[in-house]
């Protein structure tokens, strides 16, 4: 049952670190949240729940582990501890005594909460209790035919997994494709492990499938696998777990969402940022005649308390929560407006997570017609940086957030910029419009907004008449300090496109980085691999089926001028990765290119790629940012950014 909750302080969130800005993501929060590990960890708690077990927390991970799952049935003699500093600390609610002293527990059983412990109980075996069993995590590790380095458990390559929406019901089904680009860092034989969660958490269906050698397209549907399990109506979750990964560990995907009818649904979004966090933000509020839902999909092996996962208006601190509890990788369909009835577009929405979801989806209904998008992950470790206003000598526009402005006798494109960092008072925002060609079209002033404040601008009353030289362009969420105001440099925005005969829409949200310039600041520009500057392109172009055409937006932003043009080839690939054909194009610096693959590359070049076929986007001169998405009848489309690698 769905229904405010009680409004009082949020249940603890879960104290375990997922991910890091300066050290990437936590192996250790992988491992122990698998549901390979789940499965052997009830096996691990019967083990322990034979008479008195001593606590041993080498490397201060078993509050985190007890958040997960339920220690307090042990018979828990003491918890004891390595690092001087950690004495006296608590550890599962006792305080935490040095190890030298775990001999006078007179424990049955030594709990090490750590994986390849068997040097950290080779070092204190004989300070044990006479006759006690010293048993780790290495007893829920993964099978070995799931490690991708038998070396060193806790290697992040071991764990390189995520989550996908993945739904078959009532007419609509979900398509998610990739590409083995662990080949290109070097990969031998790559396999998927997959497991499909159904709307209670139960599992659906568990298999392995092998990916083909060298870059070759990854295509999971979602009417394939419901007949090769004989499957009835589902809406869950799809966990990946990728065998054999090298050089990333980062499973990246596009994923379609298909109607029976495209003027029903028609739309894509990104692939799920495998990390949970704390905070989400950018979920728009409902428009006139919408409906918001926000999947809550549990990604940890414990149930979500009930009040633990919350929603307010940005900026207003009364939260609204759930009050049903939410079973372990089990999904939740929450309507907006049963917690938040006075929301109304443009005001955003902001998701008290707790640790315990990905990056969640969103679904908005309207007219007979749904979208889905996803939200971003809202930062708690950031701060102002005093010295963003000052890099305008050296980073030119510095920080900036590219978004298509497509065909304008087609779509209408509304932007917003969203709050992004709980520490993010005021936001400094100004936009500027340009034409394909690269020139300057128009500015707009946000002004110093307030937290609370949401600001929807229409391109068409910035542009206010005049014409884009090409048709189309683009536009950059860029600081703007006219009226003062901080920065830290995780500046977000939502864009939302409407076609303006069918009035289907598609939206997508990402955040501001520095463009092409040599000079470095903080990892920026960003590189996909290597340090720092990233200046040049690969990314992903997913290509529909027939009969669907595919879109795509290329944008060459540049914080400070860069090569006056870029050098980017389009590679046409089939579905085992082998090249078709290709295409070499110009952007202008500051401008942008928007093509179909039916228009660029011709019938016998798309028959030779044929079904699965996909397009690398690659450049060595330049950082492109690309969009694209699917076109169908009717005015259907869909939208949202690429990835790269």
């Amino acid at each position: 049952m769905r229904g405010p909750g009680s409004g009082q302080a949020l249940a603890m969130q879960l104290r375990i670190e997922t991910f890091s800005n300066s050290r990437g993501g936590n192996a250790f929060f992988k491992a122990v949240t698998h549901p390979l590990a789940a499965r052997a960890m009830r096996g691990l708690l019967t083990r322990l729940g034979h008479g008195r077990v001593a606590v041993y927390d080498p490397e201060g991970c078993v509050d985190g582990l007890s958040d997960l799952y339920d220690l307090s049935a042990l018979d828990i003699a003491g918890c004891y501890v390595q690092d001087v500093t950690a004495i006296g600390r608590p550890v599962l609610g006792r305080a935490a005594q040095p190890v030298t002293e775990i001999g006078d527990s007179r424990a049955r059983t030594v709990f090490v909460a750590a994986f390849d412990a068997e040097r950290a109980i080779t070092h204190v075996r004989h300070l044990l209790p006479a006759g006690a069993e010293a048993v780790s995590l290495d007893t829920i590790r993964l099978p070995d035919s799931l490690i991708s380095n038998p070396r060193r458990y806790l290697d992040p390559l071991n764990f390189a997994t995520n989550f996908a929406f993945f739904r078959d019901a009532a007419g609509l089904s979900t398509r998610l494709v990739t590409a083995n680009y662990w080949a290109g860092y070097g990969a031998g034989e790559v396999t998927l492990w997959l497991l499909l969660f159904g709307a209670a958490g139960e599992v659906l269906a568990e298999w392995r499938e092998a990916v083909a050698p060298g870059t070759a397209s990854i295509v999971l549907d979602s009417r394939d696998i419901r007949r090769r399990f004989a499957l009835s109506d589902f809406t869950g979750q799809l966990f990946l777990h990728v065998v054999g990964a090298v050089g990333h560990d980062v499973v990246k995907y596009a994923l379609d969402t298909f109607g029976a009818d495209a003027r029903t649904c028609f739309s894509c979004t990104h692939d799920a940022n495998s990390w949970p966090a704390d905070f989400y933000a950018g979920l728009p509020a409902p428009d006139t005649g919408e409906r918001v839902t926000l999947w809550v999909q549990n990604s940890q092996p414990c149930a979500i308390p009930p009040n633990a996962i919350g929603v307010n208006l940005m900026g207003d601190g009364a939260v609204r929560r759930i009050a049903a509890e939410i079973a372990p990788f089990a999904s939740y369909a929450l309507d907006v407006a049963e917690l938040l009835p006075e929301a109304r577009w443009p005001q955003q929405i902001e998701v008290r997570a707790g640790k315990y979801v990905v990056r969640p989806r969103y679904e908005v209904t309207a007219r007979g017609r749904r979208r889905i998008a996803h939200v971003n992950v809202e930062r708690t470790d950031l701060a102002p940086d005093p010295r963003i206003p000052e890099l305008g000598n050296l980073l030119g526009k510095g920080y900036l957030l590219p978004a298509p402005v497509l065909p304008r006798e087609i779509w209408r494109t509304q932007a917003m910029p969203t709050p992004m960092a709980t520490t993010q008072r005021d936001l400094p925002v100004g936009l500027i419009v340009y034409d394909g060609s690269g020139h300057e079209a128009a500015r707009h002033r946000f002004g110093r907004l307030t937290r609370s404040q949401s600001v929807a601008v229409e391109l068409d009353e910035i542009i206010n008449g005049a014409e884009l030289a090409s048709g189309y362009g683009h536009l950059e969420l860029v600081y703007d300090f006219s009226q003062g105001g901080s920065a830290d440099g995780w500046l977000h925005g939502l864009f939302r496109y409407e076609d303006r005969g069918s009035g289907h829409r598609a939206e997508t949200s990402f955040g501001a980085h520095v463009f092409n310039t040599v000079i470095t600041y903080k990892g920026e520009p960003q590189s996909y691999a290597g340090r720092a500057p990233g200046l040049s392109t690969r990314l992903f172009l997913r290509l529909g089926e027939a009969p669907h055409d595919t879109l795509c937006h290329l944008i060459y932003s540049a914080s400070a001028p860069w090569h006056g043009t870029s050098a980017t080839d389009l590679v046409l690939h089939d579905r085992d990765g082998r090249e078709v054909a290709r295409r070499r194009v110009a952007i202008p610096c500051s401008g942008s290119l928007y093509w179909r693959y039916h228009g660029l590359f011709d019938k016998s070049q798309r028959e030779r790629a044929g079904a699965g076929a996909y397009v690398i986007v690659r450049d060595l001169t330049c950082r492109l940012f690309g969009y694209h998405g699917l076109l169908a009848g009717g005015g259907a489309f869909s939208l949202d950014h690429m990835f790269g690698f």
